[in-house]
């Protein structure tokens, strides 16, 4: 595979930041930007993100000293200089559909990890184990936005990377139903324990958007590309309930499925064991070897012990059974911020490299 050069939009933010970790050191993809807003312009990278550094690791040395571009002044100069931008501002949605629509015309790929574009008919949204094929709709949104090279293609919420890919592979089954119940990690609002101390021995039974998000986008994974559009499915039914829970990362799915032909417990574990997808096919580099990962113990998943499974791009499952009113009920785990955000968006942009759509 060659080698491509990309950018960062939104580099200093949380998110932004997990892409430094990912990037640093990447078979392919060299960093050669970094973009931010004004107050960031101009700065080297590590005086830029100051004390709002949160990851694990320190900043790869590679980028400290990048000098920071504006994301919105600078989008001529940081497009004739990368291959493609992974973008993670955190700006209003109007505001972000222009920008990423601006870098696309301007014949910059962008791989999106914010929200603005998930349903916009001729935008991919991505799982690359799940739904590849919906990278078909690409050349029609060229046509719309008048590019040879240019388009966008997002990543779904978070929250879905944990109970979705679970369900995805029973399709065959006739899903009806899908009750979730997430229970979302702090560093899903951009926060540490240190910056939200309110999160301490603490519960938040709300976090705006996204029981929506969570119900409405896994019909666009399951929808299939008709002309020039991708055409949600009718189903699943699908009803949520987010919660915010005092956990560092890690999202949590409790899921309650009902199905038109019930499968049994050892065909659904014999599926998920076997189940691969094209990411796997392909060996991308971000791609669990494993991507669904059964776990026997009644006490398991545990997001401390199994958010990192894998570079933390595995899907962790448990305690599957019967249920009083659905069919089956079970809890599933991912990790937020690396298969939810920034990972998944890495896997995605490995993907259409390998596909082609880069060139």
């Amino acid at each position: 595979m060659k080698k491509y050069n990309v950018g960062v939009i939104g580099a200093t933010g949380m998110v932004g930041q997990r892409f430094m970790t990912l990037l640093d050191n990447h078979p392919w993809f060299d960093v050669k930007v970094l973009a931010a807003s004004p107050r960031s312009a101009g700065k080297k990278y590590s005086d830029a993100v100051g004390s709002k550094w949160c990851m694990d690791v320190e900043i790869p040395e590679t980028m400290k000293d990048i000098v920071v571009m504006d994301a919105t002044a600078d989008i001529e100069k940081i497009a004739s200089q990368v291959d493609f931008v992974f973008c993670a501002v955190d700006m209003k949605k109007d505001e972000i559909k222009a920008l990423e629509e601006a870098y696309a015309k301007a014949e910059c790929p962008v791989i999106s990890n914010n929200s603005a574009h998930r349903h916009t008919p001729d935008v991919p949204m991505i799982v690359p184990e799940l739904n590849p094929e919906h990278a078909a709709i690409i050349p029609a949104q060229r046509k719309r936005l008048g590019t040879k090279r240019g388009f966008i293609a997002v990543k779904s919420n978070c929250s879905l990377q944990s109970y979705v890919p679970a369900l995805f592979p029973l399709s065959k089954f006739g899903i009806k139903d899908v009750l979730v119940c997430t229970y979302q990690a702090i560093s899903g609002a951009g926060k540490t324990f240190d910056t939200w101390p309110e999160m301490l021995d603490n519960v938040i039974p709300y976090i705006g958007g996204e029981e929506e998000k969570s119900e409405k986008e896994p019909l666009k994974i399951w929808g299939k590309v008709e002309g020039d559009e991708i055409v949600p499915a009718t189903a699943p039914n699908f009803t949520a309930q987010c919660i915010r829970v005092p956990v560092s990362n890690g999202h949590m799915g409790a899921v309650f499925v009902r199905f038109e032909n019930k499968p049994s417990k050892e065909e659904i574990l014999n599926i998920w064991k076997d189940f691969a997808g094209r990411a796997q096919e392909l060996e991308l580099p971000h791609a669990p070897k494993q991507f669904l990962h059964y776990f026997e113990e009644d006490n398991m998943p545990q997001t401390k012990l199994q958010r990192d499974l894998e570079g933390g791009m595995a899907i962790s499952v448990g305690r599957l059974r019967e249920d009083t009113q659905y069919d089956y009920k079970f809890v599933c785990l991912s990790h937020n911020t690396l298969r939810g955000a920034a990972g998944g968006a890495v896997l995605m942009a490995e993907l259409l490299c390998a596909e082609g759509y880069m060139d």
